[in-house]
């Protein structure tokens, strides 16, 4: 007999925190591999955008591929988008730190120094309603300074105009990387918040690197509807990025996710565990992690069973419940929360039978994607009226839009969650 110890517990339910076992994604850490390795070689290639839900892993999945990229020896630099704030100052952090990763290696600091001069300059770069290129009222100094210590440069990604600044950065960047038999990765979280024109200009400036062999890339990540942001941006973004959808775990995967570092721990799962685990968390990652690890914390020892799941499974949902679905819920308006809960008792997906093992119904752990003219009549309001709350839930990431006509749960189980509130 062997007790389960909870110093020793190796799940990691946290955002963004790599799972002591990264199961599930070996083809897509496979496809970056392959994308690093063709640009390494003068090959064309494309741009990455990962989609999916919160919570199935896209920032830790993120880390990974930059970990891929360090690894070759690339300048890399992570950001992450807010709807708030323009994409100029974090992409100009985010190559600052990739050229210093390169810096030591290439054979002529006076190089290196020319790229930040305008790197510095287009971090100091606005542009005010009907600025032109080489406007130079706009300068920043005085408010903000950059970090860089050489001079701005002057004529070069400073237009003001995002789209060409942005063109001109990553086509020096790139230039830098070459110098050293390299290239540049900028990794880019939470891509649906940007705004329109900082999307078209990130579109265009991919498009000139492509067609330029240019070994820069940009490999972005966000909600489902992020294609269609980009889309609607520009016309040419389909044929611009390669897209993955990263979905929840097939049941080998969650159990591997699972069993591996319990194994390293030498504990083991009786099947009927796993069986109950995968019902309770969907094969969603960051469940698969807060029920693991709730799951380990009330197990006496191994191996761990169907009983010590049942025992925990109340722990890891009332954490859930706080801190996974309630801080989102707490964010929402009245009017906002009156919407989502209409969403909720219209999204219940009814399984086809054999599905889920009982011959169809109702399957409470699946929300599907809801008409808003289905919201408006379940709420007796006009849908023009209900706009307002729709644009805001959008806006705070709670809800998408993957279809016109048509909204959905950014967050797994969220509609089952809000089905159990109290109105």
């Amino acid at each position: 007999m062997r007790y389960v110890d909870p110093v020793r517990n190796p799940y990691a339910p946290g955002a963004g925190q790599r799972p002591p076992e990264l199961a599930g994604r070996g083809r897509e850490l496979e496809v970056f591999d392959i994308v690093l390795e063709r640009i390494a070689r003068g090959r064309p290639e494309r741009s990455l955008v990962l989609t999916g839900l919160r919570g199935v892993g896209k920032t830790v999945l993120l880390n990974t591929l930059r970990s891929q990229a360090i690894n070759r020896l690339w300048g890399t630099g992570k950001i992450e988008a807010r709807p708030d704030q323009s994409i100029r100052r974090p992409v100009a952090a985010a190559l600052h730190m990739a050229i210093r990763e390169l810096a030591p290696r290439h054979r002529a600091p006076d190089r290196i120094d020319d790229f930040l001069g305008v790197l510095k300059a287009f971090a100091l770069r606005s542009a005010p309603a009907g600025a032109g290129r080489g406007a130079g009222a706009t300068r920043l100094r005085d408010r903000w300074q950059p970090g860089i210590d050489v001079p701005a440069a002057s004529g070069r990604a400073d237009s003001g105009d995002i789209e060409i600044d942005l063109v001109e950065l990553f086509t020096d960047a790139a230039e830098v990387a070459a110098d050293v038999g390299t290239g540049v990765a900028v990794f880019l979280d939470e891509m649906q918040d940007l705004g329109p024109e900082d999307v078209s200009g990130l579109c265009a400036a991919c498009h000139e690197l492509s067609q330029l062999g240019a070994p820069l890339i940009v490999v972005g990540a966000g909600l489902p509807h992020l294609p269609a942001v980009l889309s609607a941006a520009k016309s040419y973004s389909e044929r611009l990025f390669r897209y993955q959808r990263i979905d929840r775990l097939d049941r080998i995967a969650a159990d591997q996710a699972l069993c591996a570092p319990a194994a390293r721990e030498q504990v083991d799962y009786e099947p009927k565990a796993l069986d109950l685990l995968y019902e309770k968390s969907g094969g969603y990652p960051y469940f698969v992690q807060a029920y693991g690890k709730a799951t380990w914390d009330s197990a006496p020892r191994s191996p761990v069973t169907a009983a010590d799941v049942r025992v925990a499974a109340p722990e890891a949902e009332a954490e859930l419940a706080v801190g996974f679905f309630g801080s989102r819920f707490e964010r929402a308006t009245p009017a906002e929360r009156e919407y989502m809960r209409a969403m909720a008792a219209l999204s219940l997906v009814e399984a086809p039978d054999g599905d889920d093992g009982t011959g169809g119904g109702p399957r409470d752990d699946m929300d599907a994607a809801v008409s808003t003219a289905e919201i408006a009549r379940s709420l007796g309001r006009k849908p023009a009226s209900l706009s307002p709350a729709r644009d805001a839930l959008i806006k705070k990431g709670l809800i998408y839009s993957g279809e016109r006509g048509t909204v959905a749960f950014t967050v797994p189980h969220f509609g089952r969650y809000l089905r159990t509130q109290p109105a």
